[in-house]
């Protein structure tokens, strides 16, 4: 019943309980609902090149190698190389395009190789994250859906992942509710942590609000690939229904205070439009009552 309600949310379905059009194309794609969602919102938010590597990069195993003991430090800093202040998702694009202009440039695959061993970098996992790029893009292709091309490290663009993201994982919100790192996510209501090796536990900058991929129940009950979002792009993202089920919490009061800030900015915008289609004259004029 969760995964049909889940598909529901995410727009997948119709009144009947049958796949809608826009779940018929999400299913073209062999990927998790929210992963699919996001990368046809990208098509409207004009990332869809930025979407497919996290798709790809999130899908394929873990890029970063199993470390021997010992090697934390060195590893570590390597790994900041590619630390990304905007979140975790965008740190596995500059990865994934370190890894591409390394194995573009390099005359032979030994070299690439070496430069994965030297980076603590899982060189299997990102061939196999290039494969599965390579076959989103082909069906992005096949199903005529717009491709823009790549333009990672605008403001413009940083905001358009961000909402691509947050239109796929918009059930997978958690919020920092001490201060010091403790997560309660807004559907489960359980506490959690950042995994060491997201780029916030790495600067030590904790974000109030984050989106993140998975979360993953062991000792300190971590959540793994996280990016913040703000709680304004959040209301405005989210579906009204999926919000109105949420728990009680002090995270859904802080939302509720958000929506109430927006709703007549919103009605205003709207007022505005209207004002500006009205055909204004010496005798008729377009006001707002």
């Amino acid at each position: 019943m969760q995964a049909l309600e889940d598909l529901d949310y995410l727009a997948a379905l119709d009144n009947d309980g049958n796949l809608s059009e826009f779940g018929i194309i999400m299913s073209e794609f062999p990927l998790d609902p929210q992963l699919a969602k996001s990368i046809l919102a990208s098509c409207e938010f004009d990332c869809v090149d930025e979407m497919l590597t996290v798709a790809a990069m999130v899908t394929a195993p873990n890029c970063f190698s199993h470390l021997p003991r010992g090697a934390e430090e060195a590893a570590l800093s390597c790994w900041k190389t590619f630390l990304h202040p905007e979140g975790d998702h965008f740190t596995l694009i500059n990865i994934y395009k370190a890894y591409q202009d390394m194995a573009l440039n390099s005359t032979s695959e030994h070299c690439v190789e070496k430069w994965c061993h030297d980076y603590f970098l899982n060189c299997s996992a990102l061939r196999m994250a290039d494969v599965i790029r390579a076959e989103l893009l082909e069906i992005i292709k096949r199903i005529e859906l717009p491709y823009t091309e790549p333009a990672f490290g605008s403001k413009e663009n940083t905001l358009n992942i961000r909402k691509a993201l947050l239109s796929g994982y918009f059930m997978q919100i958690a919020r920092d509710v001490d201060g010091s790192g403790n997560y309660l996510m807004l559907t489960h209501k359980q506490v959690a942590q950042l995994h060491p090796l997201s780029c916030y536990s790495v600067t030590k900058k904790m974000p109030e609000w984050v989106l993140f991929h998975k979360f993953s129940i062991s000792d300190n009950n971590y959540i793994r690939i996280a990016s913040e979002i703000s709680p304004e792009l959040f209301m405005q993202l989210a579906p009204q229904y999926y919000f109105s089920n949420l728990p009680p919490s002090e995270s859904k009061d802080i939302l509720q205070q958000v929506m109430d800030h927006l709703s007549p900015i919103s009605t205003m915008k709207k007022e505005q439009k209207m004002c500006e289609k009205c055909p204004e004259t010496t005798e008729q004029r377009c006001t707002i009552q």
